[in-house]
Formats: structure tokens, sequence, C-alpha cells
């Protein structure tokens, strides 16, 4: 299965229930998963998805993806 890590600007639960939904969506449920204990707070994607897919969940809910350096 093809993992894929992305840095994102959540921080907290409200923050990731703002784009969970929209993750749901996009992805499907229990295809994702965010560790909000983490210093760095990453989407991990259990499939492969194009960024451009999920800035506008992002950015509709005022929070910042982008692709792991």
């Amino acid at each position: 299965m093809a993992k894929q890590i992305f840095d994102t600007s959540l921080k907290c639960e409200g923050c990731l229930n703002s784009v969970r939904n929209g993750l749901n969506e996009k992805l499907g449920e229990g295809q994702w998963k965010v560790d909000l204990e983490a210093a760095a707070k990453t989407l991990e994607v259990d499939q492969k998805v194009s960024i451009q897919d999920l800035e506008p969940v992002f950015k509709a809910a005022g929070h910042e993806i982008k692709p792991q350096a």
C-alpha cells in the first residue's frame, strides 16, 4: 500500500474536526490519520492521492497542507 505523509497546520482536536468530513469524503473513513500528540501534526494517508485533491478540504477550513519535505 502506498502510504503518503503530508505536513499540516492542524494543532488540536477542533482543527482536526474541521477537516474530518472532507477527508472522509475524499479518502474514506479509516484511510487516513493525524497524530495530535506528535510534535509535527502530519496527515498519513493509506493510498495514493494528490495534494491538489486535499488542498480544498484544508483551505475551506482555514488550514494548510503541503507535501512532507
